[in-house]
């Protein structure tokens, strides 16, 4: 009997020690867990912020605060009504279909195959020739006609360009455009760049739906294309969206369900 007295008091001794342990907090009998506050803090240092003393202390209080605050809302009964049914449904419905995507991605990663069979894919796609050109753009067919003339006479295109052009994105320039493929432009003013030889301006005015251009072809050269370590991350993140997206449509072709959708895409 002396022996099991002295261990119940040193499991009494020892207990308040196991609960100040696992909790950070008591409220009104209540306790704050400290599994709670891990999961807080974790989710606060993955949006960048670090763990120091100064943030886990503000945690604590927010953690003791909200569970003051819920009590009190628990005592009112607040709990009990349809809108917090319906406000909690949603939520908890949102957490868990968010915790399903995860999932699916860290079953699903994307590999370094992958990554660097869509960077070659989209490098493909982007091969040709970019150009850098400058233009002129006026509303009627004869000023770009005398603007022509004046270039033939000796003029300087780019200081035409910031007194006569049209284009207020371009003529504080001097009309430059910096470096595009072809295909950015209109057609009329894409082709009218190809045609042209590097420093030479169009003989005759360029009509598009934005007016008459005179343009000049600066330079020329391959489409410039960024290393794959500079666009790897978001290589990463495109492909992963895509297999998310797929995923998505799976679930909802497998379904039943009397429900006809109005639009194709399916939200998250």
């Amino acid at each position: 009997m002396k022996k099991l007295s002295l261990a119940a008091v040193a499991f009494a001794t020892v207990l308040p020690a196991l609960v100040q342990a696992q909790n950070i907090a008591v409220v009104n009998g209540k306790t704050v867990p400290k599994a709670r506050f891990e999961a807080l803090i974790g989710q606060i240092v993955k949006q960048g912020q670090p763990r120091t003393p100064d943030l886990e202390r503000q945690v604590k209080d927010e953690l003791v605060l909200r569970e003051i605050f819920q009590q009190e809302a628990k005592r009112q009964h607040l709990d009990a009504t349809n809108d917090y049914k319906i406000k909690t449904e949603i939520q908890n419905q949102n957490i868990l279909i968010n915790e399903m995507f995860s999932q699916f991605s860290k079953d699903h990663p994307v590999t370094d195959a992958e990554v660097k069979a869509e960077y070659d894919k989209l490098k493909a796609q982007a091969g040709g020739k970019e150009y850098r050109a400058r233009h002129i753009l006026v509303e009627k067919e004869e000023e770009a006609q005398s603007i022509i003339t004046q270039l033939k006479g000796g003029a300087d295109f780019a200081e035409l360009a910031k007194k006569l052009s049209k284009d207020p994105g371009s003529a504080p320039n001097g009309g430059d455009l910096d470096w595009a493929p072809s295909g950015n432009y209109v057609p009329e003013f894409g082709q009218a760049i190809t045609q042209l030889e590097k420093g030479k301006s169009t003989d005759k005015p360029i009509k598009t739906q934005f007016g008459w251009h005179v343009i000049r072809l600066d330079d020329v050269r391959d489409v410039q294309f960024p290393p794959l370590d500079e666009v790897k991350a978001q290589l990463q993140q495109r492909l992963q969206q895509q297999k998310l997206a797929k995923f998505r449509d799976e679930l909802k072709t497998k379904a039943r369900t009397d429900y006809t959708f109005t639009t194709d895409k399916v939200g998250s």
